[in-house]
């Protein structure tokens, strides 16, 4: 069968921002799944810069059997329109969804777009090549698990498939399907790797635990050595970004991976995200010994009441003690902050803002809270009846859908524009920046932030 895996055309705050975009690593484990025995194509509408026209030319000339859509909340409403295009060219083509956002949504999803044929829940590789086995034998996917089947009007939303016990087992990203040339910052090739799946926290505006399940589950070191390997030495990766919701859990793994990438004498250099209170002195250690330059924490707020609200499970004093232990050891420290909730003061919203420069952190990162479908914050918002809007082209974080208590949507986009605009267009900042680092944050992280600005004030 061919098999079109695609990411649709979209607009992206990142791109927009920094200039690229990450490789849709979620196709390229589904193709890898399934190319043995299938013809199967990878489109990045994002990194190659297409349009739909774009779009539909593949469609005609690859003729696709399967089209399989990966799509985030915000791109949905371009996912319908490739979903369309499929089925107007090919009526007879299946067309596949997946992602977070139709995995807590599949009967919505089918009922604004008809033309979706299945959706695949979860965590998606096994649930996807018995799908394609099904449909090249004629056989009816009824009973596969994970699987929700869209039947003219009906849904039938099948049980849930247990998670992956071993994922060593799931074979490596088909990159060789990607367009890997156009991943790159700055001149630098940038490469993403997933090493870990599931998350055991909880957190009200995250679905990762969801969707991976809250059992942590981790590649063996060596697939890992293995994987950035390959994207070492076959496509002249020098940049790696580890997209583990929680690099750290494992700690004693951490560290090995980290101690493995300099004894393997890997030329790269990295970032990955942490937990604070998941931090160590030795974690930081072995992380900058091996190359690491970034550690991304999610700090979340300055209140404590809203830290406790969205059940963080970390206190300011722990997001202080461990941006000390990153920069202690010669790593930059990004915080991520998030404002906005339903029930925040303007008080809270400062206190974060300040706290955004008293934790010490080099980078910045603020968002406006989001109530992404299956998250608790969804189902809080809609059983207190504040979603303002439907339209996922605006759930980006960067534009409130939220009714919120305190604050107008007008107000708490200027509150997100004052955080940018505090953190880094400081005195203190700007010479510190000029000293130490000959202003590579003001030609960098600024610029990104002013570019960032622009895109809030024009709401995309």
């Amino acid at each position: 069968m061919r098999i079109l895996l695609l990411s649709p055309p979209t607009i992206s705050a990142i791109k927009t921002v920094i200039g690229t975009t990450g490789p849709p690593l979620g196709l390229a484990y589904l193709a890898s799944m399934v190319r043995d025995e299938h013809d199967v194509r990878i489109v990045d509408s994002l990194a190659e810069d297409y349009d739909y026209e774009d779009v539909e030319r593949v469609i005609r000339k690859f003729n696709p059997d399967i089209v399989g859509i990966s799509s985030t909340t915000s791109m949905m409403p371009d996912a319908y329109v490739v979903a369309e295009m499929a089925k107007r060219y090919n009526e007879n083509v299946k067309v596949v969804m997946g992602g977070p956002h139709v995995t807590f949504v599949p009967d919505r999803t089918f009922k604004e777009c008809p033309y979706i044929d299945f959706i695949v829940r979860g965590e998606g590789e096994v649930t996807f090549k018995e799908l394609v086995n099904a449909l090249e034998r004629n056989e009816d996917p009824s009973n596969i698990l994970g699987l929700s089947i869209n039947r003219g009007g009906k849904v039938k939303n099948n049980p849930p498939r247990p998670l992956i016990k071993d994922i060593d087992a799931i074979p490596m990203p088909s990159y060789d399907l990607l367009p890997m040339e156009k991943y790159q910052a700055g001149g630098v090739r940038f490469g993403t790797v997933i090493t870990s799946r599931g998350c055991p926290f909880n957190c009200i505006f995250c679905s990762s635990s969801l969707q991976f399940g809250k059992r942590w589950r981790g590649h063996s070191d060596s697939r890992v050595i293995e994987e950035l390997k390959l994207l070492h030495e076959k496509y002249r990766i020098r940049e790696i970004e580890f997209l583990d919701d929680e690099f750290t859990l494992n700690r004693p793994r951490a560290v090995r991976i980290a101690k493995r990438i300099r004894e393997e004498g890997l030329d790269i250099s990295w970032s990955a995200s942490s937990r604070v209170d998941t931090f160590t002195d030795e974690i930081a250690q072995a992380m900058e010994k091996g190359g690491c330059h970034t550690v991304y924490f999610g700090i979340e707020s300055g209140s404590q009441k809203t830290l406790n609200f969205i059940g963080k499970k970390i206190t300011l004093e722990q997001s202080i003690v461990a941006v000390k232990k990153a920069k202690s050891h010669k790593l930059n420290a990004l915080g991520a902050f998030i404002i906005g909730f339903p029930d925040e003061t303007k008080e809270d919203v400062e206190k974060t803002i300040k706290f955004s420069k008293k934790v010490g952190v080099d980078y910045a990162q603020f968002t406006i809270a989001t109530p992404y479908p299956g998250t608790r914050l969804w189902e809080y918002a809609l059983t207190k009846k504040l979603i303002l809007t439907f339209n996922w082209r605006k759930y980006t974080t960067l534009d409130p859908v939220m009714k919120l208590k305190n604050f107008t949507s007008q107000q708490i986009v200027k509150m997100l524009q004052k955080a940018y605009l505090s953190f880094y267009v400081r005195p203190s900042y700007l010479i510190k920046d000029l000293i130490l680092r000959k202003g590579f944050i003001f030609k960098r992280a600024i610029l990104g932030a002013v570019k960032m600005l622009r895109f809030i004030v024009k709401g995309g």
